[in-house]
């Protein structure tokens, strides 16, 4: 019997470099996704003068973003089918080290704990799509530097990385669909 959590499926990698259109896409053929969670936090945040934001207070932020990803995993595994996630748990790890903060053993834990399956898909930067607004205020080095924080990070928590084509996002939908009929 498969494991409950292959069929939920992260998409990860720095700023800019196309994860929302991918998984927008995705969206649009009729799978079910999750949000990355840092955008809605920011957005929530902005609009009411709040301290968790990545450039107020690091820390905040990641344990804001964790406790909404924690709510969306267990709302995926609360489904049925595939589900796509634009960034996940192990991202918030990444996102800390990055920022030079520790990762504290509860954030470790979950990223542990609550698994996603093995197979994670990370789009590299990509300069000629990088655009900045008033949520993502990373410059393209950052973009770089999440990255490689991801590529780090990841393995670490026991998972393979499988680069995005830098391409449409036509044919990266189907490069995803096709490594995950390639990869069962």
């Amino acid at each position: 019997m498969p494991d409950e959590t292959d069929r939920l499926i992260v998409i990860t990698g720095g700023p800019g470099a196309g994860k929302t259109s991918l998984i927008e896409a995705l969206a649009a053929g009729g799978h079910a996704v999750r949000p990355e969670a840092g955008r809605a936090v920011i957005r929530a945040h902005q609009a009411v003068g709040g301290r968790g934001l990545p450039w107020v207070d690091p820390a905040l932020f990641a344990e804001l973003m964790l406790a909404a990803d924690l709510r969306g995993h267990a709302e995926a595994l609360a489904r049925r089918g595939t589900v796509f996630f634009d960034r996940g748990i192990p991202d918030i790890a990444g996102y800390l080290t990055l920022c030079g903060l520790p990762v504290p053993d509860h954030v470790a834990r979950a990223a542990r704990r609550l698994r996603y399956r093995r197979t994670v898909f990370i789009a590299p930067p990509w300069r000629e799509i990088f655009t900045q607004d008033a949520e993502r205020k990373q410059d393209f080095a950052e973009a770089e530097r999440t990255y490689v924080a991801m590529t780090e990070t990841y393995p670490r928590y026991g998972y393979e990385l499988v680069e995005l084509p830098c391409a449409s996002v036509a044919e990266r939908v189907s490069f995803v669909r096709d490594r995950l009929l390639g990869s069962g």
